[in-house]
């Protein structure tokens, strides 16, 4: 077994964030993010998940005292949407993003959603592995749809969902 795995690390530890754990968000998506939110979309984030009581709801992992990971679910009615997750580099591959992801679908079995939704940049490999694993399935594809980065032209955006009428 690793010894970063999260079985091996009896710490980790998933929860709700709120905004006491700003500069944690900021400085992991910041760390991680092509394109961050800034601090005002977290701010707004934040607010959301506590002032809709439960429809928002923005999960963190944690190792001890570090953020190791975090994930932005959203209830749509009929249907919930994952907006981000985030796994910091050297937790990666351990397990962390199938934590946070059952997280998610928790939330959004919790919500009554008969989907969850998200879109993923289509040269994410690993995530869309993880979506893959999970049972999520492809819907379509936006093309050209994310601005072009260092080194990256305009990439798609592959749009997922997971029925979740069996787990209701």
């Amino acid at each position: 077994m690793n010894d970063k795995s999260p079985m091996a690390h009896p710490a980790m530890l998933i929860c709700s964030l709120g905004e006491n754990e700003l500069s944690a968000l900021l400085a992991l998506d910041e760390a991680c993010s092509s394109v961050a939110w800034s601090e005002a979309q977290w701010v707004a984030v934040l607010a959301d998940a506590e002032l809709a009581k439960g429809n928002t709801s923005v999960l963190g992992i944690w190792h001890e005292q570090q953020l190791a990971g975090y994930a932005v679910v959203v209830n749509l009615g009929w249907d919930a949407e994952l907006q981000a997750i985030t796994v910091a580099p050297a937790w990666r591959r351990q397990g962390l993003g199938q934590q946070l992801l059952a997280g998610v679908i928790d939330s959004a079995v919790r919500w009554a959603s008969e989907r969850l939704l998200l879109e993923v940049r289509a040269g994410n490999a690993p995530a869309l592995a993880l979506y893959y694993q999970a049972g999520f399935v492809l819907d379509g594809i936006r093309q050209h749809y994310y601005p072009p980065r260092e080194g990256v032209e305009r990439e798609n955006a592959c749009l997922m969902s997971l029925s979740l009428a069996s787990n209701t």
